[in-house]
């Protein structure tokens, strides 16, 4: 398979990190030196990152010992499914989407292209005081592809218009560890929306829902796991810990 773009050269893939911002950062370090090679702008994700020389520091062990090549990335049995990630145009991606099952249909690729997944989740934002939610991309410009990989189906997905490649190693797309793909299915699937913060630490808050309504105070803790933040406000002359849902508050 060849790539109508200039090759570019090897980078580790690591699709071993955590899910939530640790996969975003996985995913996007296997993206950076992608980036960088075509010298294109960098999105935020990948701006963060640098590519790692795999020559130059090769991967150990907890013993120290070096790990083989073949055992850095997942491995896909020739004949059978895995799924690829793709890049793709930034805001594109539904429509990426539509055009890759418009040429797998057209094209009779079905028994070879299975889905394409857009990884997004709902996100709940408050703006003066109204609650609006929102589908969010998990990785604005990656998509997934489960399929079997050939000559024809690579031919289909990479020539797809708003597709601008694969990711992998060299030219040869990795497929992503069925362990990392539940995770994100499992995200998409969550029945709890996604809440996004607009406040930080130390920064001043007015709370909209509850007791303290209309009441402003500063940030002190926040707890991303229980949705939950402290907010010292002023009652009675002294400063008194309140711990309110996100939702009850928005950034002054």
């Amino acid at each position: 398979m060849t790539d109508s773009k200039k090759p570019i050269g090897e980078f580790k893939v690591d699709f071993n990190d955590g899910f939530d911002d640790e996969l975003n950062m996985s995913l996007a370090d296997k993206l950076a030196a992608l980036a960088e090679s075509r010298k294109a702008p960098k999105s935020p994700i990948e701006a963060a990152l640098s590519g790692v020389d795999i020559e130059t520091t090769p991967p150990t062990d907890s013993d120290g010992n070096p790990i083989a090549s073949d055992e850095l990335v997942a491995r896909a049995r020739p004949g059978e499914p895995a799924w690829y990630v793709i890049h793709c145009y930034s805001g594109y991606e539904n429509k990426v989407h539509h055009n890759i099952d418009h040429r797998v249909e057209t094209m009779g690729m079905s028994d070879y292209i299975f889905d394409v997944i857009v990884p997004s989740e709902e996100e709940v934002e408050v703006k003066e005081g109204k609650r609006k939610t929102i589908e969010r991309r998990v990785f604005p410009g990656y998509m997934l592809v489960n399929m079997i990989l050939t000559d024809d189906s690579w031919f289909v997905v990479r020539n797809t218009p708003g597709v601008t490649g694969f990711v992998g190693m060299g030219n040869e797309p990795t497929p992503l560890p069925e362990a990392e793909v539940d995770k994100i299915l499992q995200r998409m699937e969550a029945e709890a929306p996604r809440i996004k913060v607009s406040f930080k630490v130390d920064q001043k808050v007015r709370i909209i829902d509850g007791p303290f309504n209309d009441f402003i105070g500063n940030v002190s803790e926040i707890d991303m796991e229980r949705a939950k933040v402290r907010v010292m406000v002023s009652f009675f002359g002294r400063e008194t810990p309140v711990e309110l849902d996100f939702l009850q508050v928005e950034k002054t």
